[in-house]
């Protein structure tokens, strides 16, 4: 019998998948080493796309996991990309596993990775305003995806890559890892089984940036492309701050790289919302700013369903010391990172769903959930349809916050009701000659 080649065996696996193929994929033996060790010529080949700070953690897991090995890495950043190259060749080294390995390329065009035929699939860890245009480019080559969140910029762009991603057949993750806890997982069955009853009220805590100031120009730094950088958003002069990569604060406060908090943190909690509510492929229907309809703080809230407050400071005792706090009809769960989990009754928290009740997908690991659903054709825990109908709830609640006043969403028709400036909103104008091309 002849052996499939790495990449044969790869797009077998992805054909099956865009065929509607439901049967399981049965690995052949001639794809494993001794002991069920994916062979070398059957690993998947990453290249990892804007290796700052946010990249760390999937770069060094994908260059030491024996399922994966990484060859290429890219940056705007010239001492980004060569100390992730000297990583990765240090992780690379230490593995007795992986025979042949002739290094890791660096380069600070994204293309050059999208281009090569080595590479299966890429990770990408930009700032918001590039995730698309670079994962759109991968879709269209037939490399897969891991993509930090949120998932695009824009929802206009959300529904480009969506679509972009359900047509080529390759497999997207985006990277909102709180679905792998075991304790957001419980959280959202014990809502969707009602164990607290119906929900009534969320609350949510994403926390609030700083305003940005106006910034003086300074002079690019040697070995920092920043027009590049810039890519699609508007062209201003450079400053340390506006690029700098960090959780509170840098780029994350201009609203032309993202949605600020709503992108960050509000990525993570509103994607658990919608899970626990079963409301994967759907959304909000109406976004309000603070001191609307008698709340001291903004909030969203679903056709015939629970309203969700963010950040309540307190409003009806708030999250309670908790990231997200559902309340119910009969009692309430609260859940946070670090597999904290609390609920009235107490028992909730504490005991074992019921027998008959639905299950939720168990996923110990996000980045090697991508690598199974290559290998298996299957579905991953955070696909790019549930990206885009998370990445569509933090933008229009940012935009309700940044016009101060409700946007109504038709969940239907996928639009604004009445608002033309909210509507135009939902795209930008985008700096020529970073275009789509769709």
């Amino acid at each position: 019998m002849k052996k499939l080649s790495r990449r044969d065996f790869i797009k077998k696996s992805a054909a099956a998948a865009f065929a509607g193929a439901f049967l399981p994929t049965i690995i052949p033996a001639s794809a494993l080493g001794k002991g069920g060790v994916l062979a070398p010529s059957e690993r998947i080949v990453f290249g990892c796309i804007g290796v700052g700070s946010q990249m760390r953690g999937h770069r060094d897991f994908y260059a030491g996991f024996g399922g994966s090995q990484v060859i290429a890495v890219c940056d705007v950043r010239r001492s980004n990309r060569e100390e992730s190259k000297r990583v990765v060749e240090e992780i690379s080294a230490r593995r007795s596993n992986l025979e042949n390995y002739k290094g890791c390329d660096m380069t600070e065009d994204y293309q050059d990775i999208i281009e090569r035929d080595d590479i299966d699939a890429v990770v990408i860890a930009t700032p918001d305003h590039w995730h698309v245009q670079i994962a759109l480019a991968a879709a269209k080559a037939g490399k897969h995806v891991y993509l930090e969140k949120p998932m695009s910029l824009t929802i206009e762009e959300g529904k480009i890559l969506s679509d972009a991603v359900r047509r080529t057949g390759i497999k997207l993750q985006v990277g909102t890892q709180q679905r792998t806890e075991a304790s957001f997982r419980k959280a959202a069955e014990i809502v969707r089984n009602k164990l607290i009853g119906d929900v009534k009220e969320i609350y949510t805590d994403i926390g609030v940036f700083a305003q940005p100031k106006i910034l003086k120009e300074e002079p690019i730094p040697e070995g920092f492309n920043y027009e590049k950088w810039l890519g699609p958003s508007p062209w201003y002069p450079y400053n340390s701050e506006r690029v700098r990569s960090f959780w509170n604060g840098g780029w994350r406060c201009f609203w032309d790289y993202g949605c600020r908090k709503d992108g960050d943190w509000g990525a993570h909690h509103y994607d658990i919302i919608q899970w626990a509510l079963g409301k994967d492929d759907s959304f909000p229907t109406l976004f309000c700013p603070p001191n609307t309809d008698g709340s001291v703080c903004r909030f969203f809230e679903y056709e015939n369903g629970p309203r969700v407050y963010i950040n309540p400071f307190g409003q009806n005792g708030g999250t309670k010391g908790h990231m997200i706090r559902f309340i119910g009809t009969k009692g309430e769960v609260r859940v946070s990172r670090g597999n904290r989990i609390d609920s009235d009754p107490e028992w909730l928290a504490k005991g074992f769903l019921p027998n008959g009740s639905t299950k939720l997908q168990v996923v110990p690991n996000i980045r090697e959930d991508l690598i199974n659903c290559i290998r298996t054709g299957g579905t991953p825990i955070c696909n790019a349809d549930v990206g885009y109908h998370t990445s569509a709830t933090c933008q229009l609640s940012a935009m309700a916050l940044r016009l101060n006043r409700p946007i109504k969403w038709d969940a239907k028709a996928e639009k604004i009701i009445g608002d033309p400036v909210a509507q135009s909103m939902t795209s930008r104008v985008r700096r020529a000659p970073y275009f789509l091309g769709v």
